[in-house]
């Protein structure tokens, strides 16, 4: 299993809001994003018109585990919610 790659895949531009990517040979994730659509949201305890953006991530658990897969994909939406956390991790 060794040199496998995560692969990111839009989705979106295809008006498509979610999917279940599916792993590829060599692959040790894949990453899906959907588009980007105004939704209602509930943002400091009010609703209020967002942009919001539904990621899937699908991994081989051979390799990663899956609290490792969530926080992972937990930090991407972290970060594309605020990019400035990246200046944190530098």
């Amino acid at each position: 299993m060794a040199g496998g790659s995560i692969t990111i895949s839009n989705v979106g531009v295809f008006g498509v809001d979610a999917g279940t990517p599916i792993i590829n040979p060599g692959e040790a994730a894949i990453l899906a994003i959907g588009a980007v659509k105004l939704m209602p949201w509930v943002h400091d305890g009010e609703v209020k018109a967002r942009q919001v953006m539904q990621l899937s991530l699908s991994f081989d658990h051979r390799m990663i585990d899956g609290e490792l897969g969530s926080l992972f994909l937990a930090d991407i939406a972290r970060v594309l919610d605020d990019p400035q956390t990246l200046l944190l991790w530098s």
